[in-house]
């Protein structure tokens, strides 16, 4: 599939070399948004993204949104990135979930050491998927390490070229030390078993790793970058980068929510003049006292959940740009947010499926597969409402964080 508005070798040319604004990725999006839409019905069937739709994202510039311009990325800020997710959300929450997952390990590539990035972005439009959970195990070796292990839900790897892993360094005479490292899709083996009932598009399959080497330039000690500490020179006074992992991770995996929480809407709204409510009297569900306090609540809920995306945002960009130091409390409320995003998204898209009625059960249906999709969002353990608000509970009552990862 063609992206819309880029047939001209000229209109090529500037994607490559001028950095949109986020009015500008958002509108690239929008004009996508009709064949995303009708490939999301393609990618819940198959448990993939349709290589078109990704193409798509690639020459719209979405996987360089988060890649130093120097690579000639658009080094875009994380509200760009809540506007630009959201849009794809509206179209395919699945879509909407693999790119702003690349986001982040992306983003990440840059604390590595400066030739490592060399390396990784010399490719354009280069994927990275990615995780935070350490499931896997590494040993010493002469210039390097060797990683054993499995990593599950790994969004989007059908089509990434690299994966960020995490694994427990095992040494003798040292405590075991969580590495983050990054190595070639083609070292891993894939295994196929994203077999669920949500989010079945982004493909988020297990990966593999028997007796791989990774260089030692290509592994980073995971508890310094959960502190923000970077190994790249030429990033140092990148705005971008003054941000600790965390709260840069919770600012780039919102907008999906907030993209399927609108979905419902749009998608309520445009069955609605068809509908009656059985076993009534109301000929027009459009008529009813009920419809309109769902669609009321429905629609403060989402705009709840904008409003903490868009705070969410706003601190890790302003912080980002005045490079003022992240107190305990702000890393906390940064996840908090995140969590307030979903609750509210979740809520938003559950009143209007229950007001979608039978027939909403049918895969021609949108409302039935975004609220798939939120409810999966919603068990994301880095997501998970309870637990972030658990924790900016505990902050706030003046206990420690039961956490690295802030």
């Amino acid at each position: 599939m063609a992206c819309t508005g880029t047939s001209d070798p000229a209109r090529r040319t500037l994607l490559v070399t001028k950095v949109p604004s986020r009015e500008e990725m958002i509108d690239r999006i929008s004009q996508l948004a009709p064949q995303l839409r009708k490939n999301a019905t393609w990618s819940d069937e198959h448990r993939r993204l349709p290589d078109d739709s990704v193409d798509a994202l690639a020459e719209a510039g979405v996987f360089r949104m988060r890649v130093p311009k120097r690579y000639g990325g658009f080094e875009a800020d994380t509200r760009t990135l809540v506007d630009v997710t959201a849009e794809l959300g509206r179209a395919d929450g699945s879509l909407s979930w693999v790119a702003s997952v690349y986001s982040i390990p992306t983003w990440m590539v840059g604390l590595f050491p400066d030739e490592v990035q060399d390396e990784v972005f010399a490719k354009p439009n280069v994927r990275v998927c990615g995780t935070l959970s350490p499931s896997a195990m590494a040993a010493p070796a002469d210039g390097g390490i060797v990683v054993n292990g499995r990593w599950g839900f790994m969004s989007g790897a059908a089509h990434s070229d690299w994966q960020e892993i995490v694994a427990v360094l095992v040494a003798p005479d040292q405590e075991p030390l969580p590495v983050m490292a990054l190595v070639p899709m083609s070292e891993l083996q894939v295994v196929d078993d994203w077999h669920t009932s949500g989010l079945r598009g982004t493909g988020s399959v297990s990966t593999i790793a028997q007796d791989v080497f990774v260089p030692q330039a290509r592994v980073l000690p995971l508890p310094a970058v959960l502190q923000g500490q970077s190994a790249s020179q030429r990033n140092a006074d990148s705005p971008m980068y003054r941000a600790p992992l965390l709260p840069v991770a919770s600012a780039s995996s919102v907008g999906t929510l907030v993209g399927l929480s609108r979905a419902a809407r749009e998608a309520f709204l445009d069955r609605l003049p068809e509908r009656k409510i059985t076993y009534t009297n109301y000929a027009h569900q459009a008529e009813a006292t009920v419809t309109h306090l769902q669609v009321a609540d429905a629609a403060m809920r989402g705009d709840e959940a904008e409003f903490h995306a868009h705070r969410l945002a706003a601190l890790v960009d302003g912080k980002c740009a005045d490079g003022s130091a992240w107190t305990l409390e702000e890393r906390c409320r940064a996840r908090a947010d995140m969590g307030a995003v979903v609750t509210r998204a979740k809520e938003s898209v559950d009143i209007l499926s229950t007001g979608s009625g039978g027939s909403s059960i049918y895969d021609g249906v949108p409302i039935q597969r975004i609220q798939r999709d939120v409810h999966a969002a919603h068990l994301h353990a880095l997501m998970h409402p309870n637990t972030n608000a658990e924790l900016y509970g505990r902050v706030l009552c003046g206990q420690e964080p039961n956490t690295l990862y802030l």
